[in-house]
C-alpha cells in the first residue's frame, strides 16, 4: 500500500475506485465498504484507494480535543494495508478545506486529482462546506462527471450494529471482549517502551512502560488486562496495568506491562501489544506484599486465559 500524505501528492495516473471517511478503528461495519472497494477494483483493474482525513474533522471544526480515537495513523496503515488495499490518502483537515463546495471536492480532487471511476459510500455520507451534499447530489455529480456512485444501504450497515462510539464506549468500561468483536481484531496500544521506576522489578514482576505520544488515542479504562505481543519473532503473552499505581501514590497514568516467560530488555523500541481480556479494576493496597500478592493471583490469572 502506498500513502500519500495528501491529494495534490497524488500522482497515480489510473482510474480508481475510491472510497471516503474517517474510518475510526477500521472495524467491521468499514470492512464491509472496504471488501466492496477492493473487490470492485481487482475486477475492473482500478486502483482501490481510500481517502481519509486528519486531524479528525471534529477536532478542527468543534475544537473537540477530549475527542479520542481508535486507531493513530500508523495503526490504521497497517489495517488497511492488511486489507488490501492500494492508496491511502491522507488529506490534511484544515478550516480552509471545509470550505470547499461539494462541487469543487468532487471535480477536482476526486475526479481529476485521484481519477475516481467508482465511489463507494455508505448511505448518509455529506460532504461540502457545512456538509450540506448528500448522496443523492454525489449521484448526480458522477452523472455529470463520469464516475459511478455505489450506495452501501441501511439495512447493511445497520445489519452489523456496530459504530466506532459502541467500541470508544465500550472500551472505556473494560469490556474488551465487545469492543474486539466489533473491531473484528484485538484493539491494539503502540509506543516506545521507557524507563520506569522499578518497582515492578523489585516486586519480581519486571515491567515495559509503554509511552504513547498520540495524545487523541483512546487509552482504555484503568485495570489489569491479558495481552499479547510479537517480540524477537515470537508470540508472547503477559499481563498489562493501565493506572496511576495507588499503592504507591502514583500522580500519572501509566501503561506497565510483565510479559511471561520473556526477559530481554526492551527499553526504547517501539512496541504494539494487543488487548485480549480484561481481568480486574485498578486497586489501591495497603502495604507492597498485598500488591504483589495481587500480582500472583493475576497471572495465574493469565496464565489460565491463554492456555484456554
Amino acid at each position: 500500500m502506498v500513502t500519500v500524505q495528501s491529494i495534490s501528492k497524488y500522482d497515480k495516473n489510473q482510474a480508481s475506485v475510491i472510497t471516503i471517511g474517517t474510518f475510526d478503528g477500521v472495524h467491521i461495519g468499514h470492512k464491509l465498504i472496504l471488501e466492496r472497494l477492493i473487490n470492485d477494483a481487482r475486477i475492473h483493474d482500478r486502483v482501490a484507494a481510500v481517502l481519509t482525513f486528519f486531524p479528525h474533522p471534529r477536532m478542527v471544526l468543534q475544537k473537540d480535543s477530549d475527542l479520542k480515537l481508535l486507531n493513530t495513523i500508523e495503526e490504521k496503515k497497517k489495517i488497511l494495508e492488511e486489507l488490501g488495499i492500494d492508496f491511502l490518502i491522507i488529506q490534511p483537515f484544515t478550516k480552509t478545506f471545509s470550505r470547499l463546495s461539494a462541487t469543487a471536492f468532487v471535480r477536482d480532487m476526486l475526479v481529476n486529482a485521484l481519477h475516481a471511476k467508482k465511489i463507494i459510500i455508505g448511505y448518509d455520507h455529506r460532504f461540502g462546506r457545512n456538509r450540506n451534499a448528500n448522496i443523492n447530489d454525489l449521484i448526480a455529480f458522477g452523472n455529470a462527471l463520469d464516475f459511478e456512485v455505489e450506495e452501501i444501504p441501511a439495512q447493511e450497515i445497520e445489519a452489523v450494529a456496530v459504530s466506532s462510539t459502541k467500541i470508544r464506549n465500550a472500551l472505556l468500561e473494560g469490556d474488551v471482549a465487545t469492543a474486539n468483536a466489533y473491531l473484528g481484531y484485538s484493539y491494539m496500544l503502540s509506543g516506545k517502551i521507557i524507563k520506569g521506576k522499578g518497582l515492578g522489578r523489585q516486586l519480581g514482576f519486571p515491567t515495559a512502560n509503554l509511552k504513547i505520544k498520540e495524545t487523541y488515542k483512546l487509552i482504555p479504562k484503568n485495570g489489569a488486562y491479558v495481552i499479547e505481543s510479537h517480540l524477537k519473532g515470537r508470540k508472547v503473552y503477559g499481563m498489562m496495568n493501565i493506572g496511576y499505581n495507588p499503592t504507591v501514590d502514583g500522580e500519572n497514568q501509566s501503561i506497565e506491562i510483565n510479559f511471561l516467560d520473556f526477559e530481554e530488555d526492551l527499553y526504547n523500541q517501539n512496541l504494539q501489544v494487543n488487548i485480549l481480556e480484561w481481568i480486574r479494576e485498578e486497586q489501591k493496597f495497603n502495604t507492597l506484599d498485598e500488591l504483589k500478592e495481587q500480582l500472583h493471583k493475576d497471572q495465574i490469572t493469565t496464565r489460565r486465559i491463554i492456555s484456554a
